[in-house]
């Protein structure tokens, strides 16, 4: 469960490094971020010669978060953190980078992100 001003980390190798949510598009006066959900952040740690510079806004997925959540079969999974993969753009599902670090939630794979599930070391 993420809310606007969040500061999330990056699971993938475009550059960055922590980014901080400041909206969620097209999801009308929705107040929460899940897990597969897509959002707009703003960069604010960057590698020098990076892909991505700070102050950029991007549209990210997100893969983990420390909130648990209930799953269909009446199990809970929770992360050790917050963490997005970055967007090419706003209507494609294809990831940025071309490695995701870390564990991610199989629901991103049921929300349609299959690329970055395919990309990820595990799916839980």
């Amino acid at each position: 469960m993420l809310q606007l001003r969040s500061i999330l980390n990056i699971a993938d190798n475009t550059g960055a490094k922590k980014v901080m949510m400041i909206g969620l598009p097209q999801k009308g006066n929705k107040r929460y971020a899940y897990i597969g959900d897509v959002i707009n952040v703003t960069v604010k740690e960057a590698l020098p010669y990076a892909q991505v510079k700070k102050g950029e806004m991007l549209q990210v997925v997100i893969v983990r978060t420390k909130k648990e959540i209930r799953r269909r079969d009446g199990s809970y999974i929770r992360f050790d953190d917050n963490a997005c993969v970055t967007l090419i753009e706003k209507n494609s599902k294809d990831p940025k980078g071309t490695r995701v670090f870390g564990p991610i939630a199989k629901e991103v794979k049921d929300a349609g992100f299959t690329k970055i599930a395919s990309l990820a070391e595990e799916i839980y």
